[in-house]
């Protein structure tokens, strides 16, 4: 291959990175320069797929490759080993880029379910499966070792050699503070681990100490094939070194993981801090006032800010970097944050506005490198508020617009009819599909789809539309059930949801009062009556909780999720009609089975619903006062949908307005 330039020191050791106080340098045209990473996390799997089916290609990951260095990205990052062909394909890549080539950072997976069983890190199975992980990743960047198949991890001949391009070793994942916890306790009398190449200071905990022990085992087995790289540890908000004494949740500060408590004995390449920390939890960010005096560029109280600075100022001496943060472009809403960066509820524009906010801010603190989270939408992530009327189980086989944890890439994954329909009242697009069904109703004639993500329906109305004047109804009937009574008319099933199209502020899906998912699992969830037997959609973003500090009770918090956007989820145009809707919010615990939420209230102490699976659903379309009569309607004479169950989904790739908002950001800043 193309030889890489790097430094060899006296006994043949090759560096091409390296930590100097609070910076990381690279070894490029004969000296040594500071590298600020800019950085992408990126993920192993796509829709369709479970994190541990790893499906991607070598044309794809070059492709990426290409995307992100074109974005201004200079280092990637991985959470684990990939297939083969990802080392293949970085390689192959960069040996045409010689001059811009793209790093990468390695991380190595913990046994995190043998952690949650044992609580307890230093048990020796523990150990012996992580050591083994960091070996075979050590194989596979160097491309020298044949991974054996293993259910939910990668495999393969490795044969291609990525050392060259390792900026560092990244160990471990977001560690569970009740483990940390029962792992200080369990080994409390165990002396202070002393390796060759790190050690743990004499007060490091023994939790620390094992992660000395770790760094140390990877050294090792790297010294032998020639090379150093950096190495850091996985590290988050949760278990920083910081003290945070208004922080509501007891797990979110209940025990520490120092970095300072790990030392350097004799790595010449290293060790740096890194931390996970988004702008909106753990809640102390919105809850402290250590930070009042901390104010951003526009004059306003910046807790993110002020944390950055806290942080940065513990680690004095050492390089720290931020490697992950970010905010999703999700139509839900996972927790609320300070100055509007909250975990969802954004466009994809005001993702890319506050991930550059917050991008520019970790550089302004001076940190060593930020590493957005991240390049892929996925899908088969779990979101908590979401969880308890969802089949995670089927995660990847659909859309989840309420989910905010599937949508904080910069590259969509969008559901098949993405792109393909546009919601703007033309119907011209639809002549072009194949999979359309058509009724005809008492106010017209009516066409139905879906793809993973959507129910879609177009109408040809018989008198043209004015919902800004008068709103526009469908009905939905999913399961025995529901409201009966609409607007003074009757009806033989009742609807689990009802599509409200008028004016900008009341169009939107509502959500019968017996059927509220959010009443029937929140005790002080609010209830918003939007039309006679209906609520809007609402999703839980914190419980009611309390300030350690102060003892003030904090408010239990919620957010409306039920929108609908003119001329993105619908359009009118005349007697023309199109409009999209969310499976989400019409019940689905998920469309590609069927599944929907049934009633009848959650099992006592359980914190989730169950599911009933349907043949499809009766959508009844009604402009106000249409369908009034003296006698009931009878909701089973207007269409009834149904579709075959997926187990393969199509999706659509397509560049977010996140990804050239944070192109500008990225190449704003000197590597």
């Amino acid at each position: 291959m193309d030889v890489v330039e790097s430094e060899e020191l006296e006994d043949g050791t090759k560096l091409k990175f390296r930590t100097n106080e609070e910076k990381v340098e690279v070894y490029k045209d004969g000296q040594w320069s500071p590298l600020f990473v800019k950085g992408m996390n990126v993920g192993a799997t796509l829709p369709g797929h479970f994190p541990g089916e790893l499906p991607m290609t070598k044309d794809q990951y070059l492709e990426w490759f290409e995307m992100m260095d074109g974005m201004g990205v200079n280092t990637l990052r991985v959470y684990t080993i990939h297939e083969p062909v990802f080392y293949e394909a970085l390689v192959e890549y960069n040996r045409s880029h010689s001059d811009d080539p793209l790093y990468f950072m390695q991380g190595i997976w913990s046994p995190v379910e043998l952690m949650k069983e044992t609580e307890n890190a230093r048990d020796p199975d523990v150990t012996k499966a992580f050591k083994k992980e960091i070996k075979d990743a050590i194989g596979a960047v160097y491309g020298d070792i044949k991974i054996p198949e293993e259910n939910g991890k990668a495999s393969g001949a490795y044969n291609a050699d990525a050392s060259p391009y390792l900026l560092a070793w990244h160990i471990g994942t977001e560690w569970s503070p009740q483990m940390v916890e029962s792992t200080n306790e369990k080994s409390s009398d165990d002396p202070a681990f002393r390796g060759s190449y790190f050690k743990a200071a004499e007060s490091a905990s023994p939790f620390e100490s094992w992660l000395a022990e770790l760094l140390n085992y990877t050294a090792a087995l790297e010294a032998e094939r020639g090379w150093e790289h950096p190495m850091t540890i996985t590290n988050w908000v949760t278990t920083d070194p910081l003290d945070h004494p208004t922080e509501p949740h007891k797990m979110e500060d209940m025990v520490s993981v120092d970095p300072t408590k790990i030392e350097v004995n004799n790595w010449r390449a290293g060790y740096f801090a890194s931390y996970h920390a988004y702008p909106y939890y753990p809640d102390f960010f919105k809850t402290t006032d250590k930070y009042n005096h901390v104010k951003n560029e526009q004059g306003k109280v910046d807790t993110y800010k002020g944390y950055l600075q806290d942080l940065k100022a513990y680690h004095e001496g050492m390089p720290i970097m931020i490697t992950e943060f970010g905010v999703p472009s999700s139509r839900g809403n996972a927790h609320f944050g300070p100055l509007g960066r909250d975990q969802g509820g954004h466009s994809e524009q005001m993702q890319g506005e506050l991930n550059a906010d917050l991008l520019n801010q970790i550089d302004q603190e001076e940190y060593a490198g930020a590493v957005l989270f991240s390049w892929q939408d996925e899908w088969f992530k779990k979101t908590w508020n979401v969880m308890p009327f969802t089949n995670m189980d089927r995660n990847p086989f659909w859309y989840n617009v309420l989910s905010a944890e599937t949508s904080y890439g910069v590259l969509g994954m969008y559901p098949g009819k993405h792109g393909v329909l546009q919601m703007d009242g033309e119907l011209l697009d639809w002549k072009e599909l194949e999979d359309v069904e058509t009724f005809e109703t008492p106010l017209g004639t009516w066409s139905m789809t879906h793809d993973e993500g959507y129910l879609y329906l177009s109408g040809r109305l018989l008198e043209p539309l004015s919902p800004e004047t008068e709103p526009f109804y469908i009905g939905a009937d999913t399961i025995n059930g529901g409201t009966k009574q609409m607007a003074g008319q009757s009806f033989s099933e009742g609807f689990e949801t009802m599509v409200r199209l008028g004016k900008k502020e009341n169009s939107e899906v509502l959500i019968a009062e017996d059927y509220d998912f959010h009443q029937r699992l929140y005790e002080h969830a609010s209830a918003t009556k939007e039309a006679e037997g209906f609520h809007s959609w609402k999703l839980i973003t914190n419980y009611q909780r309390t300030n350690p500090a102060t003892d003030q009770l904090l408010p239990f918090e919620e957010a409306e999720v039920g929108g609908l956007e003119r001329g993105v989820d619908w359009e009118v145009k005349g007697r023309q009609i199109e409009v999209r809707i969310p499976w989400a919010l019409l019940g689905f615990a998920d469309p590609s089975t069927k599944q929907v939420a049934r009633y009848g209230p959650p099992v006592e102490g359980e914190k989730k619903l169950y599911f009933s699976k349907i043949e499809g659903i009766h959508l009844v379309p009604m402009g106000a006062g249409d369908l009034v009569s003296e006698g009931e309607v009878k909701v089973e004479d207007f269409p009834f949908y149904t579709w075959d169950p997926w187990q393969q989904v199509e999706y659509q790739v397509e560049i977010k307005k996140s990804y050239q908002l944070m192109k500008q950001a990225f190449q704003q800043l000197a590597d």
